[in-house]
């Protein structure tokens, strides 16, 4: 991994990721879970590609997009229940078959070694990330800066989601760096005023060089350089 240049990376102090694909590769056990309660309620499992479709709006977002998929109308009534049979049972395993992207460890502990702040803005229900972190012993890094889609009246893309993340982390929103995989995540970014950095990695299905990011990576390995790209534009403007 590069080295990350603290010293000259006079313009960041924060870091806010998105957390299902950007950090971790989520979607095993968010499927899993998903199609538990489908069986349950007597429907076809959703595919991983498809599924893929609806992760990044939330939970319940999640449930009333797979029931549009197989068909469903999502004034189902059904789906109120599917909701709460999810949650359940994604509580019970939150973290089986979810890992860590490569190298997002590393560039974590580089960054809070070296007093970089680090926050999650992410539409997931506070309390599934919470559990999630925990299992995979990210929460040290983040603190209070973790914001889940039900912590406030407003979710992502609205600015407010981000703006009270940043708040948490204790750092100047013009010192703060976004980095996300969805349309979803540039759109808070912008309607922030943030810099975005989008990974290619992540579950959308726009390729990211056509959503209008400041910077894409492949790797985590690449963070450090695009986080340096990124300060230099601030300091010529």
């Amino acid at each position: 991994m590069d080295v990350l240049d603290v010293d000259n990376l006079v313009n960041i102090n924060g870091i806010v990721f998105d957390l299902d694909g950007t950090l971790i590769d989520t979607l095993p056990d968010i499927l899993s879970a998903l199609n538990r309660v489908m069986v349950s309620e007597g429907f076809r499992k959703i595919n991983f590609q498809e599924a893929r479709r609806l992760v990044g709006g939330g939970a319940q977002n999640l449930v009333e997009e797979a029931f549009a998929t197989i068909g469903e109308n999502k004034e189902n009534p059904t789906i109120k229940s599917a909701f709460e049979k999810f949650i359940k049972c994604y509580e019970k395993e939150p973290a089986v078959k979810s890992t860590l992207f490569s190298n997002v460890e590393d560039f974590l502990q580089i960054s809070h070694k070296n007093g970089i702040k680090l926050g999650i803005c992410t539409n997931k229900p506070i309390g599934l990330t919470q559990l999630i972190i925990k299992e995979m012993k990210l929460i040290n890094y983040f603190g209070d800066a973790v914001i889940g889609g039900d912590s406030l009246d407003v979710r992502k893309p609205n600015a407010i989601h981000l703006y009270e993340t940043i708040k948490q982390m204790g750092t100047p929103v013009s010192h703060t760096v976004m980095v996300g995989d969805s349309e979803t995540d540039v759109k808070t970014a912008r309607n922030a005023g943030v810099p975005i950095i989008l990974v290619d990695f992540g579950y959308s299905i726009l390729p990211p060089s056509q959503m209008g990011a400041d910077a894409i990576i492949s790797s985590f390995l690449e963070l450090p350089a695009a986080l340096m790209r990124i300060n230099e534009t601030k300091m010529s403007h």
